[in-house]
């Protein structure tokens, strides 16, 4: 897999990690108005950050090696 690819791959996961954030954040802040369980909906946001956390690390490395790709063809 190329670094494009896998920065990419990374980029639609902090994407389904945003929307998952989202959605537990609307959960929780409908109250009783909701009928799912306020510790599962807490559990979500934080697998959702850790989720995130992960897929922005994977990006920061790739764009790190794009880097150092691109330093070594100019030498």
């Amino acid at each position: 897999m190329q670094i494009s690819g896998i920065m990419n791959t990374a980029l639609q996961g902090m994407n389904t990690e945003i929307s998952r954030a989202e959605k537990a954040a609307r959960s929780i802040a409908g109250g009783a108005a909701t009928a799912g369980d306020p510790a599962l909906d807490m559990l979500d946001l934080v697998s959702a950050d850790i989720g995130f956390r992960a897929n922005a690390a994977v990006f920061e490395t790739g764009a790190d090696l794009w880097e150092v790709l691109a330093t070594i063809k100019r030498d």
